[in-house]
């Protein structure tokens, strides 16, 4: 049986533990802290439906491909409240029809509703709004849906090591032939062997590559998220235009959730919120939903996001799309390296991955994550 060596326990991680202990290897799963301690367990939890990233039709189909899996495969880790896009100003409005016609060609089902309809459904929204539009939005909590792909490798075999960091690795022969690792609760050091690693670390994938002499186009870019105490609507509320800072709101459990800023780092680990983001969402927020400027905020988190990209000066002009990297170009033959990509499309890449080592290893085994049901998130403890 070919061993894996997988780094990073957020959800690609572990979609990518589960996807190749499902194909047959022997898998073992490394993470430096808690399950979803990095950029995983602080995103908003939104559901995408693709529609707000219509502007790339193949990733808006993409991201709404996955979204109807997830829903068929753990139909209890979403709340599947829908979403709404609408429309404050002129500018707003006049993006509607793009908006459409995009949605249309990535096979995404939206409905144009009234202003009165909209305010029906959501009575928080702001009164003025021009237009609004329905779309196949969800909700999810992040550390529910880590857990269970977790849960899911663990029940095919994987051995699943948390606060187990990575502290570099032996390489030779043109491979990796081991990773170095420090037990951050035995405080020991040991070395682990694998046919094959996988770099699954996201924001932090150059800084792991790098300790193997690799390098990885990444991007850290971090983005705020404000929570309130207090949750004002039922589907999530985004903003009718392109992608923007402080334009959606996500409700699940007791809050709702204002996000995001964009911005790009060289070190992930060296992140603050600053003072005038939150500010900035608050302020953009109450536009869509005047009962945010009267909310008590709860809290303020940062998650920084791995996109692909060699320059850019926000973040936004980065692909969301996700690239696996061979670093067989750069004589090591049994490394890869896996970063941008969302949330949802974790499953997605974790199969793209699994076909990769498939074909190095020589195993004909397909994916079947898109089919089997996941393992209910309480299992990964029981």
């Amino acid at each position: 049986m070919r061993r894996v060596v997988v780094i990073g326990g957020g959800v690609t991680g572990a979609a990518i533990a589960y996807d190749l202990s499902l194909r047959g290897f022997r898998v073992t799963l490394l993470e430096r802290g808690s399950a979803g301690s990095g950029t995983s367990g602080r995103t908003h939890g939104l559901l995408h439906s693709g529609c707000r990233y219509v502007a790339d039709v193949e990733v808006a189909r993409e991201c709404y491909s996955e979204n109807q899996i997830l829903r068929r495969i753990a139909p209890y880790l979403f709340e599947k409240n829908g979403g709404l896009f609408v429309a404050i100003t002129e500018d707003d409005l006049r993006y509607k029809e793009f908006f459409l016609e995009k949605c249309e060609e990535a096979g995404i089902p939206v409905r144009e509703v009234s202003r009165e309809e909209a305010l029906r459904l959501e009575p928080n929204l702001n009164p003025q709004l021009k237009a609004a539009v329905v779309v196949p939005d969800g909700t999810f909590d992040p550390l529910k849906v880590i857990l269970s792909f977790l849960a899911s490798a663990k029940k095919y075999g994987a051995d699943i090591r948390l606060y187990n960091e990575v502290r570099g690795f032996r390489v030779g022969g043109g491979e990796v032939k081991a990773v170095k690792v420090l037990d951050k609760v035995s405080l020991r050091e040991y070395e682990l062997e694998a046919d094959f690693f996988v770099n699954a670390t996201g924001a932090w994938a150059n800084k792991v590559a790098s300790l193997a002499g690799l390098h990885v186009p990444v991007k850290p870019s971090p983005g705020v998220m404000v929570a309130l105490d207090g949750r004002i609507g039922n589907m999530v509320f985004n903003r009718l235009n392109k992608p923007g800072d402080g334009d959606i709101i996500v409700h699940h459990r007791g809050t709702s959730v204002i996000g995001t800023t964009s911005w790009v780092v060289s070190d992930p680990d060296e992140v603050t919120a600053p003072k005038e983001h939150v500010e900035l969402l608050l302020r953009r927020g109450a536009e869509m939903a005047p009962i945010v400027s009267r909310m008590r905020v709860k809290a303020v988190y940062v998650s920084s996001r791995p996109l692909i990209g060699q320059a850019a000066q926000t973040g936004r002009e980065i692909s969301r799309s996700f690239a696996i990297i061979d670093h067989s170009s750069e004589g090591v033959s049994n490394f890869f390296s896996i970063i941008g990509g969302k949330f949802i499309t974790a499953r997605l890449m974790a199969e793209k991955m699994g076909d990769v080592v498939c074909e190095h290893a020589g195993v004909t085994a397909p994916s079947r994550t898109a089919e089997l049901p996941l393992v209910p998130y309480w299992h990964f403890y029981g």
